[in-house]
């Protein structure tokens, strides 16, 4: 049995560092923030794109970030957005972060499974 890589959904540390998990998640997330672990670039596009980053919250996502394996788009990733979206109603974010997961073999950790679960493929782990 391989290793599992995960990437990191942006409402994971979002809900993280604004502590909303409940502390048994984040027992979770910090021993996958202690491995390998990888983000999307939409997800660091949404991640820094909020309009009212403090200077703190910034650090904190750019530290996540920065340790962060970042998943460019390439050709396989794009051709797999666009099967996703032909087939499910998803917004366009989500389905090139599911995109993301499946073509590079990576468990998608989120708190919003339901925009996700029916993709075929994809691999999930819904934290609370």
């Amino acid at each position: 049995m391989g290793r599992t890589y995960y990437l990191i959904d942006t409402n994971i540390a979002i809900y993280y560092f604004g502590l909303a998990l409940h502390p048994e998640t984040d027992i979770i997330i910090d021993s996958i923030l202690e491995g390998d672990y990888f983000i999307s670039v939409i997800n660091r596009i949404e991640l820094l794109g909020f309009k009212d980053l403090s200077i703190q919250e910034e650090e904190a996502l750019n530290s996540l970030i920065s340790n962060a394996g970042i998943i460019d788009l390439n050709e396989e990733i794009i051709l797999k957005t666009i099967e996703i979206r032909k087939n499910y109603k998803i917004k366009l974010p989500d389905a090139i972060i599911a995109a993301t997961c499946i073509v590079n073999s990576f468990t998608l950790i989120t708190n919003n499974a339901k925009d996700f679960k029916l993709i075929k493929g994809l691999n999930i782990a819904n934290i609370h």
